[in-house]
């Protein structure tokens, strides 16, 4: 019954964007199943939006999963060169266009509806490349090198289907999806360290005593605490930054991206109500406050909704 319930929610928000074809269907489903599976806080918020919007949501979610999922292949055995080949392969099929792929014809569509510029995706698969072979940054500029194309992109890729009513929209959207990923460095340390990888700057940990053996070896003291309230500090600082740029979004986009931004920062309060403890564990944020917050937001959603009818 669940299943079916899903299904044909699906169907309604295919039909809400007005998509009818076979094949674009089954790719945009495609998308939406990763987007469910993989990106919980992401899909709550994106229930937000109209029907018809939420299908080109899922599959630039779909886009980036499908691409994070070749790099982050730990069961394939493959070897970091023979990933970057498989990534190319991929990108390659997605610039030239093919639709031999489940998730690419319902991520062509969507760049050909809303007028996304390919130079957004072309920025997040030199990101991928990057996790293929570099393993740290050395400082905070470094890093927003790789965060620009595996974060700020995302959130200038959604812009035009939020519908922005003004081009100053574009620096938030920037920032909020800096914001999201630096929230998810945060709270995955120690699961990044144990794929050989650290997204926290060198220049910082050094700030604090700290080095990658500090951080291997899984114990949250007072020089690990002092650096991730550090960079805390810092990733506040961004969603703050990027808050007043949701009254520059179409009004029934706003409830949406209202959510998406309290319930990202709450991983961070997350972070500190569980003493840091993010080496040997993900925190989460509960399914209750998660509620607290999606909740009246659906209330706003469901006004903004009408509203826009109605007018």
């Amino acid at each position: 019954m669940r299943l079916q319930a899903r299904g044909l929610l699906a169907q309604s928000e295919l039909a809400g964007a007005g998509i009818t074809d076979p094949q674009l269907c089954a790719s945009y489903r495609a998308c939406r199943r990763l987007n469910a599976a993989h990106g919980r806080t992401y899909f709550l918020a994106t229930r937000l939006l109209p029907e018809g919007k939420r299908p080109y949501v899922h599959a630039l979610y779909g886009f980036a999963r499908y691409a994070d999922e070749i790099v982050d292949d730990l069961g394939s055995g493959l070897t970091p060169a023979e990933k970057t080949l498989r990534l190319d392969a991929w990108a390659g099929r997605f610039l030239a266009g093919r639709t031999d792929d489940p998730v690419l014809p319902a991520v062509l569509d969507t760049i050909r509806r809303w007028d996304i510029p390919l130079e957004h995706f072309q920025a997040f698969l030199a990101s991928m490349r990057m996790d293929l072979t570099v393993r740290e940054y050395a400082t905070w500029d470094d890093l927003m090198t790789y965060v620009y194309g595996s974060g700020a992109v995302i959130g200038l890729q959604m812009l035009p289907i939020l519908e922005p009513s003004h081009d100053a929209a574009a620096p938030y959207a920037r920032d909020l999806g800096t914001a999201f990923q630096l929230a998810n460095f945060l709270r995955d340390v120690g699961e990044d360290l144990r794929r050989d990888r650290v997204y926290l700057p060198q220049e910082s940990l050094a700030l604090f005593g700290v080095d990658r053996e500090v951080l291997a070896g899984g114990v949250v003291d007072g020089r690990v605490r002092r650096l991730l309230a550090f960079e805390i500090a810092r990733c506040r600082e961004l969603f703050r930054a990027a808050a007043p740029g949701v009254r520059l979004l179409h009004p029934t986009s706003r409830p949406c991206i209202q959510t998406a931004l309290r319930l990202y920062a709450a991983i961070l309060d997350e972070i500190e109500k569980a003493d840091y403890q993010v080496l040997d564990r993900r925190v989460r944020v509960g399914t209750a406050r998660r509620l607290r917050v999606a909740l009246p937001a659906y209330i706003r959603a469901t006004r903004a909704g009408n509203a826009a009818v109605s007018q």
